[in-house]
């Protein structure tokens, strides 16, 4: 660089008015050479900036069991997952994959949350769904909104179905779109056929994918504060049907439970995705083909109750 400016200077300082044919080329010289030193300097301020910054990157207390305990579940396949950490506390069959029953609507939800407003007003286009439904009708019109509160609480296949039909392009596009999300999460053990969850050779998860699926969902503070609610009523936009809607988790409000999704079919049996608040963080736990999956439930939340040790990493 020093080179670079004595060269410059030894050219201004030699110029006469013999070589005033030279002067664009001593112009052109000069403008690069300012140009370089400007660069030059841009990149000396950027790393001295980098180096004053302080680390901003958060680093997650890691989790440990102070004790190991093995339970008795009836689930065969499990997992009790801390969210901020994505450490595992315990696994059963964690890569094996298991139908997830309406535990897919936790997908449908942050799908068309990507798509829909809550206030936007979607039709109901067919009916004739099978499973759990509110009963709504061919015609009626309700919002985004009570249909995602419908949809998640008593796990209405109806509500699943017109969300996914006022998509554009239907249902195919629709669960195109879910299935495309899986990927982006890197969640590629999992695949889903229907909104619902109702095709069970279609639908499928493994029970880390589904730990880390609730994980992404509880970071929507939409999706979080409707599926922690216990009860809420609903109606149509003519105000001509109105719903009473209950949560079909029984733990909810329990052992610290705010969430997430139950799930069941005579193919996959019970199956519940769960959040639960211990010691300020949120545990994530998963059960699939369950007999009981509430109890199942309950004995992996003793396993963490009371018995983790987060140990602080500072940098």
């Amino acid at each position: 660089m020093k080179g670079l400016l004595r060269s410059i200077d030894h050219a201004i300082t030699n110029f006469t008015k013999p070589n005033v044919f030279l002067l664009p080329l001593i112009l052109s010289i000069l403008l690069i050479s300012i140009s370089i030193v400007d660069i030059y300097l841009q990149e000396i301020i950027l790393i001295n900036t980098i180096f004053q910054q302080p680390l901003s990157a958060k680093v997650n207390d890691y989790p440990l069991l102070k004790n190991n305990i093995t339970p008795e579940i009836s689930a065969k396949a499990a997992i009790i997952m801390d969210k901020d950490s994505q450490v595992i506390l315990y696994t059963k069959n964690p890569n094996l994959r298991f139908s997830p029953a309406s535990t897919t609507k936790i997908m449908t939800a942050l799908t068309a949350l990507e798509y829909f407003g809550l206030t936007d007003i979607l039709t109901v286009k067919s009916t004739g769904v099978e499973g759990s439904v509110i009963g709504l009708s061919a015609g009626e019109r309700m919002t985004f909104g009570d249909l995602l509160y419908a949809m998640l609480l008593p796990s209405a296949n109806d509500a699943a179905f017109v969300i996914a039909q006022n998509y554009p392009g239907g249902v195919e596009k629709f669960v195109n779109k879910m299935n495309g999300n899986a990927r982006r999460f890197n969640l590629y053990n999992m695949h889903f056929g229907d909104p619902a969850g109702l095709l069970d050779y279609e639908d499928y998860a493994t029970p880390i994918d589904l730990a880390r699926l609730a994980s992404i969902a509880l970071d929507n503070k939409v999706l979080s504060q409707i599926v922690s609610s216990k009860r809420k009523i609903i109606s149509d936009v003519d105000s001509k049907n109105t719903y009473e809607i209950f949560n079909l988790n029984k733990l909810l409000g329990f052992y610290g439970v705010n969430g997430i999704k139950t799930g069941f079919t005579d193919e996959a049996g019970g199956v519940l995705v769960t959040s639960k608040v211990e010691s300020g963080h949120t545990l994530i736990i998963v059960v699939l083909k369950s007999d009981d999956r509430f109890l199942d439930t309950e004995r992996l939340i003793n396993v963490i109750s009371g018995n983790i040790n987060y140990l602080s990493i500072r940098p």
